[in-house]
């Protein structure tokens, strides 16, 4: 078949949206399918994604998002319709719509395809984090969007039930893969964890973007226990005060591919703090990693992390608690072993092929339903 998938975001870029579009793309192509993305256009100067992308690529002009130059945002433009048109598509993905994507899911309506959204980002957590208000607003941008689309796929049970209880309709569960090759626990690097804790403290690992909504400044507690060691993973527009506020940790810059696969691995345990993860899949990487995992029981690491067996999962918003976790895995080593083990064999059946495949499934679910029924 062939797809257009419309993305908020595309490599170069890192994070979820982008990492999981990249991921569908390559799936289409390796199904034998024909993918196209429209995404904003990247920075200028950016690094060259072409050889990252296994289809081709429409970018939308876009800006900077004031105070977050990392986040683009596609401005109106011709391109994507044209886009739609001339790859003739038979189905439109929608991956995390807001701006380019509520075109998308106009465009497509105007051509009479067939769209499924793919809800990712809890903007509305992001209204209250960043402006203090608008949850009612970005709910109703959400369910405007998403109720014109043939499908919703929502990755966690959380998000599912958040879109159903404000009145999105045809709401299905669709998680995320990992890459259980490149994330394994025997790229446990000495040599690095050397460079990371001179004097051997265990170490405590966050990855991710540095913003707000993340709320990593819930660490700090855990930076002045003894013998232990906050590493930072990432960029983004707390990174300044981060720095003042957890007091002795590492900060690494952003990292990807291999090197990033060698940092998780060489964890003592993954600590995430943000509440508003629709999914995160930072927490399935450290699990692939064989890393026991500390997070907020909320969103998507409600489905992630088997309390008690995988990783401890602590009230949202909660520093004391998330320190308390940490103490308890620190003062225990073989806790942490069983934990990261337990959570390797967790994920090691949540390949991006096998959940590519689930993807393909809702498409033709989805098409199913729009051919005409065949009279009798």
């Amino acid at each position: 078949m062939r797809v257009v998938i419309v993305t908020e975001s595309f490599p170069p870029d890192v994070n979820g949206v982008a990492h999981c579009a990249l991921q569908t793309a390559r799936h289409l192509v390796d199904r034998g399918h024909a993918p196209l993305v429209v995404a904003p256009a990247p920075a200028p100067g950016s690094k060259a994604a072409a050889a990252l992308a296994p289809c081709p690529v429409v970018h939308v002009p876009s800006l900077p998002l004031p105070g977050y130059p990392q986040v683009r945002v596609a401005l109106p433009s011709r391109r994507l319709a044209a886009a739609l048109l001339a790859h003739q598509a038979d189905i439109v993905h929608l991956a995390s719509p807001f701006i380019l994507g509520v075109r998308g899911m106009a465009a497509a309506a105007r051509l009479s395809l067939p769209a499924v959204a793919v809800y990712q980002t809890d903007l509305a957590g992001y209204a209250r984090t960043y402006v203090g208000a608008g949850e009612a607003a970005a709910w109703r941008r959400i369910r405007s969007v998403h109720a014109a689309a043939d499908r919703t796929l929502a990755p966690s049970s959380a998000s599912q039930a958040d879109l159903e209880a404000h009145g999105v309709p045809r709401v299905h569960l669709w998680r995320r893969g990992v890459d259980t090759v490149r994330f394994r626990p025997d790229l446990r690097d000495d040599a690095l964890r050397r460079e990371l804790a001179p004097n051997g403290e265990l170490i405590v690992g966050y990855v991710g973007r540095l913003a707000p909504e993340k709320q990593i400044e819930l660490l700090s507690g855990v930076c002045g226990l003894p013998g232990v060691r906050v590493v930072i993973v990432g960029d983004g527009p707390s990174g300044p005060g981060l720095a003042e506020a957890l007091p002795g940790a590492v900060f690494l810059g952003r990292r990807g591919g291999d090197d990033l696969a060698r940092i998780f691995a060489s964890l003592d345990i993954f600590a995430h703090t943000g509440p508003f993860e629709t999914f995160c899949q930072t927490v399935q990487e450290a699990m692939a990693s064989g890393v026991p995992v500390v997070a907020p029981a909320a969103g998507g690491p409600l489905d992630l992390v088997d309390h008690g067996r995988t990783g401890l999962l602590v009230p949202p918003r909660d520093a004391d608690a998330v320190t308390e976790a940490v103490r308890t895995l620190a003062a225990d080593q073989g806790l942490r072993t069983a934990y990261g083990a337990a959570a390797r064999a967790t994920v090691e059946g949540r390949t991006w092929a096998a959940i590519g495949d689930q993807l393909i499934a809702h498409y033709e679910a989805v098409l199913q339903a729009r051919r005409p029924a065949v009279a009798a």
